[in-house]
């Protein structure tokens, strides 16, 4: 069975391949396919693949070689519409078999599923990439004007096809640059002296620089510059077309002088076309108008207020504390135009959640005889106060087998009149399971319920003053968090309490930061009983051990009655807990010294698992992402935290005279708090390869380390390799630690390593592939584990670093990806030396990961 789903896959896939397997098989005598374009530039073949990119005709697309779109296409019959009329045309009033089997109204169906069928074939496949004399003379001229617009107008260019017996071809461009062309004079003719007195201040700035050789790419980057540069000086009616090069390259050397022209502003008058210079504008009045809608336009306003020079209206009554807007809003009376406040103002206010679609219009100001200054009005439409949501779900998973789980959450909005929103949100849910910790409880045995408040303001909210540190302009908000939820018959059955107060701001579009100054979690178990029941693998171990040791130990540990005839630990106080103190305390005395460690091992981690955890840690985040937008495959994301936990905590026990207690732990409430540092980096870059291929490598490593109060990391903060998003070729929680194996049923570590590559590819229509590399494991270090196969022991551990490798598939759905990997397991550090390249390397042993959207 090792190679069934292989075997199945090539079984499916055999007839298509072979009915469509002659590439050249749809191919009149005369025709050829294109097998590859070959660039030679100045002697020299080019591998720049983006050259190559810019010729209108590329050979089929290959997958391991195999060009399968164009295989898929050429197994569709070209004419089914013509041969579809013709058998229905000859079998018209004939009594055929199917005829006679199906009804005439079947018959039809069938044959419209064979037409459909077939145009689905040629849509999912590609047509034969042929070569053309027209299709290549057009290459050929784009190429030219690549060329002539970095610089090299004197390109000379010709290309052969070279056509073989087996209809195939290669074309062949030679190109001959000649030498390039610099910038030589540059002469600004500006028209208008407002723009040309702007222009002079901010000339070095320019991408169009004497000396360098010419781009027109250089020429639409200082259209841009200027755009940006005038608008944002008060030039309000400028527009990029008003900008243009004139170039002169003739008995100059090799060098091409640039008049740069800036046209004054165009205005129609009835039949005649005004030249107007272009004027500095300012704001002479800025209006807000907090209940804006179509239906209000010709309303009468109701209420006004004037504050900080702005004017504030409303048709019905101002709801909002002025300085809650005007604090966030960089428009002010008696500044000049630019477009920057203008963005800025309309993206401050959409974040705020609070108004729908904010819009800016800027009208002159009738009063004004200069025809200088503008009345900009600030049009908010709010969203409702109060808004309700609420959603069922019905859903089964490995620790319930039917599930219905409902929630509900209430927003409201402007809470203070000053753009804040709280929402108060609900949960809860009842399961059935076999694997309940108490079965009495009827059919739906299984219940967690919970309940989340959030309040966000729109600005730093703190005693001190932080507008100089942080300021409006920057987007900053205040958020508190708390939540509360309880479990029954789930595991441990935990009670968790959480809590949190952060800060968030962004200081420029790809740079964003957040602070939690507090960022609170207490974890109350209520069935630590149930361990054994839950960490199955743990409790085989130890019962092995026990089993091992039977003569020595006492019966009563034991289910002598169990059904397999052999004896058993029985779970809980009265057995595996029992066994566990009897072996610490050396009353089991034929247990061996490697046993007594194993023992030592489980109970170390039944401790730490089933303890409560009280967690007050401080946290900083920074992340950078240069991403223009959803379409920009070229770009770098960065994030870096930093978290601090129990120090706050320890200076209040130290405070306290707080007494540790008899396992060297000091208390808070009765709760051991947990003491840490805990630092992530992840890394991601992404390059664009052309032809929608793209290259994603990711990097990650983590560390968490314990001191003062604390000897181990807390289960909900450490560290775990695997799953869809980590290492492909291992399960969530299933990877090391270290050499380990996995012993546990959620392996976890307070250090991590992780080294991801993949390479995205069209290939069939919305379906993308994937080929990936995935490197990592998670080590124990700095902490109490003494297992050396699960520790970090410096350099020479990374030989521990497990690699998977594998393929999938991404389907996309334009607002979500829907993913589908399969990781194999390379390198395996677990086996023993010498087995540990590709002794999984298999369907049996692969992992299957489906996924929303693409890993990193």
């Amino acid at each position: 069975m090792k190679h069934a789903l292989a075997k199945i896959s090539l079984i499916l896939l055999l007839p298509l391949l072979i009915s469509g397997c002659d590439a050249t098989r749809r191919l009149a005598e005369d025709e050829h396919l294109l097998e590859e374009n070959i660039i030679i530039k100045n002697g020299e073949e080019l591998k720049d693949g983006r050259i190559k990119n810019l010729l209108y005709q590329q050979p089929n697309a290959k997958i391991a070689g195999i060009p399968l779109r164009l295989f898929i296409y050429n197994a569709a019959r070209p004419d089914i519409d013509s041969i579809m009329a013709e058998q229905r045309a000859r079998n018209d009033g004939r009594r055929t078999f199917w005829n006679s089997l199906l009804s005439r109204k079947q018959v039809e169906a069938v044959r419209q599923f064979k037409i459909n069928f077939n145009k689905g074939l040629k849509k999912t496949g590609e047509a034969p990439a042929i070569v053309t004399k027209n299709i290549t003379e057009k290459s050929v001229k784009r190429l030219t004007t690549y060329y002539a617009n970095t610089g090299y107008f004197n390109t000379k260019i010709d290309y052969q096809i070279k056509k073989d017996s087996n209809q195939r071809a290669v074309v062949v461009y030679k190109v001959e640059t000649g030498r390039p062309y610099n910038i030589g004079k540059i002469t600004p003719i500006i028209a208008s002296p407002a723009a040309d007195s702007i222009y002079a201040a901010h000339r070095d700035e320019s991408f169009i620089k004497k000396g360098k050789q010419y781009a027109t790419l250089d020429v639409n980057a200082e259209r841009a510059r200027l755009t940006t540069l005038f608008r944002n000086n008060g030039l309000f009616h400028y527009e990029p077309d008003r900008f243009s090069v004139t170039a002169d390259s003739v008995k100059t050397d090799y060098k091409v002088d640039l008049d740069l022209v800036i046209e004054n502003r165009k205005i129609t008058e009835e039949d005649s076309i005004i030249d107007l210079p272009y004027k500095v504008h300012r704001l002479s009045r800025v209006n807000i108008l907090t209940d804006y809608s179509y239906d209000n336009r010709n309303k009468t306003f109701q209420d006004t207020i004037i504050a900080r020079g702005f004017n504030f209206l409303a048709y019905d009554k101002i709801n909002y504390r002025t300085k809650a807007l005007t604090d966030i809003i960089p428009l002010e009376p008696g500044d000049i135009y630019r477009d920057r406040d203008r963005t800025a103002t309309l993206s401050r206010l959409s974040s705020l959640r609070t108004f729908k679609y904010p819009s800016i219009q800027y009208i002159a100001d009738p009063a004004d005889s200069t025809g200088t200054d503008l009345i900009a009005t600030i049009r908010l439409t709010p969203l409702e106060k109060y808004k309700f949501r609420a959603d069922f779900d019905v859903s089964t998973s490995n620790i319930q087998d039917i599930g219905l789980a409902g929630f509900g959450s209430l927003l409201i909005r402007n809470l203070f009149r000053g753009a804040e929103t709280l929402e108060i949100s609900g949960r809860g849910s009842i399961g059935a399971s076999d694997d309940a910790a108490n079965e009495g409880n009827g059919f739906f045995n299984i219940t967690e319920i919970g309940a989340d408040l959030k309040l966000t303001f729109p600005r730093i909210f703190f005693p001190i003053n932080t507008n100089k540190l942080i300021p409006a302009d920057w987007q900053p908000t205040t958020n508190l968090n708390v939540g509360l939820s309880t479990q029954q018959n789930i595991g441990l059955d935990k009670q968790n309490v959480a809590g949190a107060l952060s800060y968030n701001w962004y200081p420029r579009k790809t740079r964003s930061f957040r602070f939690d100054l507090l960022d609170i979690q207490y974890v109350r178990n209520l069935n630590v009983g149930n361990y054994f029941n839950i960490y199955t693998n743990s409790f085989n171990d130890l019962n092995t051990i026990a089993v091992n040791n039977f003569d020595a130990a006492d019966p009563s540990f034991f289910n002598l009655s169990d059904t397999s005839g052999n004896p058993r630990l029985n779970i809980g106080d009265g057995g595996a807990n029992r066994f566990i103190n009897a072996v610490q305390n050396g009353e089991v005395s034929s247990v061996t010294a490697e046993e007594r460690n194993d023992v030592n091992a489980i109970e170390e981690r039944r401790e730490r698992l089933t303890e409560d955890n009280l967690i007050l840690a401080t946290n900083f985040s920074y992340i950078y992402n240069n991403r223009q937008n959803l379409f920009d495959n070229t770009f770098t994301r960065l994030r870096l935290r930093l978290e601090l936990a129990g120090n706050a905590l320890s200076l209040a026990s130290s405070l306290a005279g707080v007494e540790a207690n008899e396992s060297g732990g000091e208390e808070i409430f009765g709760v051991v708090y947990s003491q840490y540092a805990k630092t992530e980096i992840d890394y991601s870059r992404h390059w664009s390869l052309g032809g929608e291929k793209i290259l994603a490598l990711r990097a990650f490593t983590g560390i968490a380390v314990p001191y003062g109060n604390s000897r181990n990391i807390p289960f909900t903060r450490s560290f775990f390799g695997g799953g869809s998003n980590d290492n492909r070729a291992w399960q969530a929680y299933q990877l090391g630690p270290g050499r380990s194996g996995g012993p546990n049923e959620f392996n976890e570590a307070n250090m991590k390593l992780a080294l991801n590559l993949e390479q995205r590819f069209k290939l069939l229509g919305p379906i993308k592939g994937a080929l990936f590399i995935d490197a990592g494991n998670i080590w124990n270090v700095f902490d109490n584990v003494e297992d050396e196969g699960a520790k970090f022991n410096g350099i020479n551990s990374l030989v521990d670093t497990a690699i998977g490798t594998g393929f999938g598939l991404r389907y996309d759905f334009d607002f979500f990806v829907f993913r589908f990997d399969i990781g194999f397991k390379t390198y395996n550090p677990a086996l023993p030396e010498g087995d540990r390249w590709f002794k999984q390397y298999n369907f049996s042993n692969a992992v299957y990961n489906i996924g929303i959207n693409y890993p990193f």
